[in-house]
């Protein structure tokens, strides 16, 4: 079984800065796939970025040039630096990993952005 432990969420200006890490503990399961979701009040769970193993990378429209996600195969942890924070990106930040599709889930981190 995958446990996926976020942190670095917290309160943050807007037009501010913050870094995301997320630390899988693999119990010998493979993963390829290693990824953030969010979840804003009152809105579905969206897919903000995504890297494999072999570290490539896909971004949702909304948040391309302000965030970066990146990983560490050795310490199966994976980061998501976010950059020039705007009110509409508060919310709470799931980790998600798995070999296909995202298997595995955090609790969640939350980021809220003050104007």
């Amino acid at each position: 079984q995958v446990q996926l432990v976020e942190s670095g969420g917290g309160l943050v200006q807007a037009g501010g800065s913050l870094r995301l890490s997320c630390a899988a503990s693999r119990g010998g399961v493979s993963i390829n796939q290693m990824g953030w979701y969010r979840q804003a009040p009152g809105k579905q769970r969206e897919l903000v970025a995504g890297i494999t193993r072999g570290g490539s990378a896909n971004y949702a429209d909304s948040v391309k040039g302000r965030f970066t996600i990146s990983r560490d195969n050795a310490k199966n942890t994976v980061y998501l630096q976010i950059n020039s924070l705007k009110s509409e990106d508060t919310a709470v930040y799931y980790c998600a990993s798995g070999l296909v599709r995202y298997d595995y889930w955090g609790q969640g981190t939350q980021v809220t952005v003050s104007s």
